[in-house]
């Protein structure tokens, strides 16, 4: 009789092992495709980052450009939308800013409020 109770507690830990194995007993567990099927939306904090980030990025793009009055030009960016706002000696400089945004890595569009500045105002 004594040969008989360690022969059924290894087989009764080789049940639950081999439940373990074959998902029996994790009905509960998350499995790590579902984890990756639905990404976590971005944080506030996060897509105000990517925003400043994105605007300063389009800024340096149209200091780049030779010619372009930069000085009076705001930027603000939202996911992406882009919006130029200010003025420029003249209407030129206006194509040459939506250009320079437009070609900007991460801009999906572009609005332009730039007006012209006349001479000595």
């Amino acid at each position: 009789m004594n040969a008989r109770k360690p022969l059924a507690v290894a087989a009764s830990i080789f049940v639950i092992a081999a439940s373990f194995n074959l998902g029996i007993v994790s009905a509960y567990a998350q499995s790590s495709d579902a984890a990756s099927a639905a990404p976590a939306a971005p944080s506030a904090k996060s897509t105000k980052a990517a925003n400043r980030q994105l605007a300063k990025d389009v800024r340096k793009s149209l200091t780049k450009v030779k010619g372009l009055s930069t000085s009076n030009i705001s930027v603000r960016a939202n996911g992406g939308a882009v919006t130029l706002a200010g003025t420029v000696p003249d209407a030129a400089q206006i194509d040459q800013a939506t250009e320079a945004a437009k070609a900007t890595a991460g801009v999906t569009s572009v609005r332009n409020a730039l007006t012209i500045r006349e001479i000595g105002q």
